[in-house]
């Protein structure tokens, strides 16, 4: 077994959370974004196909996702970045023995927003949502949409039938859309009760209906932070934005080499900034002429740049899977993306310019990034009046 090598995170640091077909990855920098370590591997030999990290009511809880040879597939975490992890039974995702299926993967961890410090929310495979309301402790699926009758028309894509996006609403607690490998995007209005597909507008190239109410293959969506109505969707041949929170999408594929791909990310202050890595096509998944670009729009998808500066142009056919792209809170952002040959590329401007952080990793599934807060410590007062309360009740005793 390969030695584990360990991290030393502080506030303000950058960290990118890297999930592969062979382990978790931490890598970390400060805000400068020049130097690099990497910590890991976590889950050996496991592939990780989900990371996050949760930073709500003072926590630095790592989570993972681990396909065990042991266990199957598991939730793990941390809250000392990987030194100590909770065991595969502590948090276990099981479907009810009366839905006849069993988990094969964990997708997507999601946090609940503001107003849910505790909400924890996973998309799984067969596609369903799960929801624990005690930061892990118990979860429970999310019957809304898994008994929605629109489920049992659901067919698997090449990939499966998985819940690759869940994001809950930034703003309203009860708003969350979510998408499913080929099903579409669906979203709640009143905390999961109910679901309505939101695809008017998404092209099925591969079904005769071309406009269907459902049955997209959507690849990821994302939502600006700063314009919760405004989202962005890579589709199976497609690109998409909305400015309604997914009741309509309109094709903003202008100018791009493909509109075939799997990520998709928006500037995390900036709406109209998006960025994508187009791919040949469904039978070539592989970048266009053997050049590794990245295409950002400054215009909410009018146009589209071609980002290279950094990047290799010749005999680069890579792969950037759906989960694989990610930007950090920065003022000057940062974008990253991993590779399925095991490389991870950073940009600490915006993306104007890239630089190549780490190499010969395994297959790279996930890529997630998070600016580490200050632990909020509790006033000496109060830490004292604590104190005071439990040397009375031993006094008692």
């Amino acid at each position: 077994m390969p030695q584990v090598k360990h991290v030393p995170v502080r506030a303000g640091d950058v960290l990118l959370m890297v999930g592969t077909m062979k382990g978790a990855f931490l890598l970390r920098s400060n805000a400068a974004r020049k130097r690099w370590e990497k910590g890991g591997p976590y889950s050996v030999g496991a592939p990780v196909y989900a990371m996050a990290l949760d930073q709500r009511k003072g926590r630095h809880r790592l989570w993972w996702s681990e396909q065990s040879f042991r266990w199957g597939t598991v939730l793990r975490s941390s809250d000392n970045f990987g030194r100590t992890f909770t065991e595969p039974e502590t948090y276990s995702i099981k479907f009810p023995a009366d839905s006849g299926v069993t988990l094969k993967n964990i997708w997507q961890i999601s946090m609940g927003n503001a107003a849910e410090p505790d909400a924890v929310y996973c998309g799984v495979e067969p596609a369903a949502l799960y929801k624990s309301g005690d930061v892990g402790g118990t979860w429970e699926l999310v019957r809304g949409l898994f008994d929605h009758p629109h489920r049992e028309k659901w067919v698997p894509g090449g990939g499966g039938m998985c819940m690759h996006t869940v994001m809950p609403d930034p703003v309203d607690s009860k708003r969350m859309i979510i998408a499913v490998s080929t099903a579409g995007s669906y979203r709640t209005e009143d905390g999961g009760k109910t679901w309505r597909a939101r695809n008017q507008g998404v092209r099925a190239e591969f079904l005769p209906e071309k406009y269907p109410e459902f049955g997209q293959c959507v690849h990821k969506i994302a939502q600006s932070t700063s314009k919760p109505q405004r989202l962005y969707l890579q589709n199976h041949w497609g690109l998409y934005r909305s400015d309604d929170g997914g009741d309509t999408w309109q094709d903003i594929a202008n100018g791009v080499p493909s509109d075939f791909g799997f990520p998709i990310v928006v500037h995390p202050h900036d709406p109209d900034t998006a960025y994508i890595i187009p791919v040949e096509s469904d039978e070539y998944r592989c970048t266009p002429e053997g050049k590794l670009r990245v295409y950002r729009t400054r215009n909410g998808g009018k146009s589209w740049q071609a980002l290279t500066r950094g990047l290799p142009q010749k005999d680069a056919l890579e792969t950037v899977l759906r989960d694989s792209m990610t930007t950090d809170s920065l003022k000057k952002a940062g974008i990253y993306f991993g590779t399925r040959s095991g490389k991870i590329y950073a940009s600490a401007n915006n993306g104007d310019s890239w630089k190549l952080i780490a190499e010969g990793l395994p297959p790279i599934v996930c890529v997630k990034a998070a600016v580490i807060e200050e632990t909020k410590k509790a006033p000496r007062k109060a830490l004292a009046k604590k104190a005071a309360k439990k040397t009375a009740k031993r006094a008692k005793r």
